[in-house]
C-alpha cells in the first residue's frame, strides 16, 4: 500500500515538474561563428563596420506554440548583438580590410542587421514527434563612393523531437542557423567587391 502510494506520489511530481519544464521560459546566450571562407578583396583599407538589431521583439516564439507567455524564448539583443559585431569584424579582417566602428566620410562601411528571429512550432505528420521551424535573417548593406548595395540571407532549419528541446538543444539549433547566415552574407561576393572599390 505504502510503495503504491509513493510511486503515485513520484508520477504526480515527474508529471508537474515535466510540465513546468515544458512552460519554463528560456533566455538564451547565443554565440554563432562564420566558418565559411570569404572573398579576398581588401589590400589593408579601412571599412567602418556596423553591426544592428532590427527585429520588433526580442521574444523569438514560444516553445508551446502557443502564446503563453510562461513558455516565451527570448534571445537579448544586448548580449546578442557584440557577438554578431564581433563576428563582423572578423570577417572584414579575413577580406583583407581593417575594420573600425569609427565612421568617416568616404570611407566604406558595412553594415550587418539581425532583420528577423523566429522559433515557431511545426507540424511533422508523425504521431508523437513535433517539429521546431527556426528562421533567421541577415541583411548586409555595404556602402562606398556613392553606391550601396544590400543583401537578403535566409536561413531555416526544422528540427523534429518527441521530448521538447531544453535550452542547451535550443541554444546549440541557433547558433548554426545563425553560423549559417553569417556564412551566407560574408561569403558573398558583391559585398567584398563593393567595398574594395
Amino acid at each position: 500500500m505504502r510503495r503504491r502510494h509513493f510511486l503515485h506520489l513520484s508520477g504526480a511530481l515527474l508529471t508537474s515538474v515535466l510540465l513546468a519544464a515544458c512552460a519554463s521560459p528560456q533566455y538564451l546566450q547565443l554565440s554563432p561563428e562564420r566558418s565559411a571562407s570569404v572573398p579576398q578583396t581588401g589590400s589593408g583599407q579601412q571599412v567602418t563596420v556596423i553591426t544592428a538589431d532590427a527585429r520588433e521583439s526580442e521574444v523569438i516564439g514560444t516553445r508551446s506554440g502557443g502564446s503563453m507567455s510562461t513558455a516565451q524564448i527570448t534571445v537579448s539583443s544586448h548580449e546578442l548583438i557584440p557577438q554578431l559585431q564581433a563576428e563582423a569584424e572578423r570577417a572584414v579582417r579575413d577580406m583583407g580590410f581593417t575594420p573600425t566602428r569609427d565612421a568617416a566620410q568616404g570611407r566604406p562601411s558595412v553594415t550587418l542587421e539581425l532583420a528577423s528571429l523566429n522559433y515557431a512550432k511545426g507540424d511533422s505528420g508523425q504521431p508523437l514527434i513535433d517539429e521546431a521551424r527556426l528562421e533567421g535573417i541577415f541583411r548586409a548593406i555595404a556602402q562606398n563612393k556613392g553606391t550601396t548595395y544590400t543583401g537578403t540571407y535566409t536561413s531555416r532549419r526544422t528540427q523534429g523531437y518527441a521530448i521538447k528541446p531544453g535550452e542547451d538543444a535550443n541554444t546549440r539549433m541557433l547558433n548554426d542557423l545563425l553560423s549559417d547566415g553569417l556564412n551566407r552574407a560574408f561569403s558573398d561576393p558583391e559585398l567584398g567587391r563593393l567595398l574594395a572599390r
